[in-house]
């Protein structure tokens, strides 16, 4: 008696593990996936604002008026920075790159004073960048403006296009998370069909009978959502070593996120399948349970 006690003890122990496994290799898919979907916004924010553009300046413009121009430009809305490039500079620059100063073979220096504009990312999209356009080229010290307008666009295209098909993965792996998660959690309930069935008969409500289920398959969810958590953890520290630079644009709230995210769904997707389950021996009649 005593051993078959501790051979069932043990296998229930096994199945249990298994199930938590099984969930938290399911949470760890959908995490990445939420993770994928929140850099991914970060990372379009993050290249959007890098990307410059150059108010070139007219000749012999005073420092004054540069300056006060300057500073309108910083008090717009869709400007993030806005940095003065003077002539000299830009040569200096220009001889970084090319190792030689311009003005040594043509004799002066062919290059113009610019801004150097940077914009929130939400302004850095087609429609917003002609309106921008037209306002900064109405100024009567701009020659011209310069910036790649096909990069500009490409950005814009492909981010949609990745946030479109990021979306549809979700769903689509929410809707299998949901069938392994059901299906591992029926074959432990399974066990307990006839007791569900006892119980029904001593007159138990189903709320009743459900809420040991629910409280045992909570605690599941608990403790695999906290496995897939550190697997996240694991993945993330990978991708750092890896990656220079992936950590500037991962912050600690879009991690907490992510974790209080994965939780809520081993939570949520373990009670729900739990009820399906339950609410499944609820309505079999007890000779139809040698069936199934």
């Amino acid at each position: 008696m005593a051993e078959n006690r501790k051979v069932s003890s043990v296998s229930f122990f096994n199945s249990r593990l298994t199930s938590i496994i099984s969930i938290a290799l399911v949470l760890f898919l959908l995490g990445l996936i939420l993770l994928m979907g929140l850099l991914g916004n970060k990372l379009s924010e993050y290249v959007k604002e890098n990307i410059a553009f150059s108010i070139v300046l007219k000749e012999n413009q005073k420092e004054a008026d540069i300056k006060q121009m300057q500073k309108k430009l910083d008090a717009q809305a869709y400007i993030k920075s806005t940095e003065y490039i003077s002539k000299e500079q830009a040569a200096k620059e220009l001889e970084e790159e090319l190792g030689e100063n311009p003005e040594t073979f043509l004799g002066f220096n062919p290059l113009q004073a610019s801004i150097e504009v940077k914009l929130h990312s939400e302004y850095a999209n087609p429609d917003s960048l002609k309106r921008i356009e037209r306002e900064i080229m109405s100024y009567t010290s701009v020659s011209d403006l310069l910036y790649r307008k096909d990069m500009m666009e490409m950005v814009h295209t492909n981010i949609t296009r990745v946030g479109l098909i990021l979306l549809i993965l979700a769903v689509v792996l929410m809707v299998i998370s949901f069938v392994l998660i059901s299906n591992t959690i029926r074959l432990l309930i399974y066990s307990k069909r006839f007791l569900i069935h006892t119980m029904k008969l001593v007159g138990a409500t189903p709320g009743f009978i459900r809420r040991p289920f629910i409280g045992y398959n909570v605690v599941s969810g608990i403790m695999a959502a906290v496995l897939a958590i550190l697997l996240l953890t694991g993945a993330l520290y990978y991708l750092q070593t890896e990656l220079e630079g992936f950590i500037r644009i991962l912050d600690m709230q879009t991690l907490l996120l992510v974790y209080a995210g994965v939780l809520v769904l081993g939570i949520a997707l373990s009670v729900s399948a739990t009820v399906l389950a339950v609410n499944r021996y609820l309505r079999m009649r007890g000779d139809e349970m040698y069936y199934v």
